[in-house]
Order: C-alpha cells, then structure tokens, then sequence
C-alpha cells in the first residue's frame, strides 16, 4: 500500500518536473521563434521604429539623453564584453573551487563555454549585417543575430546568480542575487540598442539563448543534487 506521506511529495517533483521543461522549451521557443521572423524579415519594420525612438529627430548620430547617458551607456555595454565576462568567469570559478564548490565551478564553465560557442555559430549562420540605420556608438566586428553581449551577459550572471543561491541560506539574499543579475542582463541588453549596435530583436534573441544555457545549468545541478540525495538514502 502507498504511504499518504509520500503522495504530497511526488506531487511536488512532478510539478517542478514540469516546470523545469515548460521553462526550458519558453526559452528555446523563444529564440527560434525570433530567428524566424528575423529571417522572414517581420521584425523590420519594429526594429528600426525602436531603434529610431533611442535617436534625436534629425540627428541619427546623436542619441537621446544627455551625454553623460551615453557614456554610461559604454560602461553598462563593457559589463557584457568577452573581457569582463571571461574574467568574470574565472575568478567566479577559481573562488568557487577555493571554496570546495566544484560542481558549481565546472556547471558555470560549462554554460559559458556553451554559450560563447553557440552564439559565435549562430552568428555565422545567420550572417545578420549590423544595424546601418544609425552611426554606432561601440566598436563591432562580427554578424548581429544574435547579440553576443546579450546572450553572454544573460548566461554569466543568470547561471552564477543561480549557483551563488543554491549556497545562500537567507532568501533575502537570494531575492537580491536574483534581481540584481536580471537587472544588469536587461541594462546590457538595452545599451545594445541604445548605442546602435544591434536591432531589438537581436538582443531578444540573445536573452533568450542565454536563458537558456543559464536554465541547463540549472537543471544539470538539480539533477545532481538529486543524486546525492538518492545515494545519502541508500
């Protein structure tokens, strides 16, 4: 006969089982969805109404806002470039393993490894030219779509704020990790645009495969927590 005890339970895994694949395959969905209509060139007309609102009228290559804004603006973008991220990683990673949180140091590596990768031949496949609507205020050097800033910013600091909560004991803290890393991911996101470096929904696209890779960390590390526990009760 089943214990009651035990009914609650496996309700519990089974609806945070769903949760993790409906969340998963929002985020999937949500980057091919965007790849599609980027192709099927319906996100045109937005991009460039978005892009142009960030714009003086009659002065494409003055962004709205006082200067300081735009300078601001480069500061918050550099928080989403390969040399911050990359330090970023590694002294995330080296204070990790100093700390005994292995697992966490190689999920993290591995996130960031995957998403650098995939964003870099995504961009080749897609062959998206930048933005040629406005002067642009950062330099660039590869394809659009989709922003590499936004994905790897939105990888790094979803994954880390994920794995710095799963060894925080206070929830106040954990709200804050949180909020914070969605927060800067948004703030890099936006500076793309800002400064005229990528069409809206290359940084939607970016999000969205960064999310993603931030969300496989996730499960790969509740994966393994279960694990644990299973081999603690044997």
């Amino acid at each position: 006969m089943t214990d009651p005890a035990k009914k609650p339970l496996a309700r519990r895994i089974e609806t945070r089982a769903l949760l993790i694949w409906l969340g998963g395959a929002a985020a999937i969905w949500g980057f091919f969805n965007v790849a599609s209509e980027v192709t099927e060139g319906d996100t045109a007309a937005m991009d460039q109404r978005l892009l142009l609102m960030l714009r003086r009228p009659g002065t494409l290559s003055d962004p709205i806002g006082p200067r300081w804004l735009e300078e601001s603006m480069r500061d918050v973008t550099a928080l989403g470039g390969f040399t911050f991220l990359t330090l970023a990683t590694i002294v995330a990673v080296l204070l990790f393993s100093f700390h005994g949180k292995r697992r966490q140091a190689w999920i993290l590596a591995g996130a960031v490894l995957a998403a650098q990768v995939s964003s870099e031949v995504l961009k080749t496949f897609y062959d998206r030219p930048r933005p040629s609507l406005v002067p642009h205020g950062s330099y660039v050097y590869t394809q659009s779509f989709p922003s590499g800033h936004s994905t790897l910013s939105a990888t790094v600091f979803l994954t880390l704020a994920t794995l710095i909560a799963s060894v925080e004991v206070r929830a106040s803290t954990k709200i804050l990790i949180y909020v914070l890393a969605v927060l800067t991911t948004i703030a890099v996101g936006f500076s793309r645009v800002y400064l005229g470096v990528h069409w809206p929904s290359d940084v939607l696209a970016g999000w969205s495969l960064g999310a993603t890779w931030a969300f496989g960390a996730w499960v790969v590390l509740e994966w393994m927590r279960r694990r644990d526990v299973s081999r603690e009760r044997v």
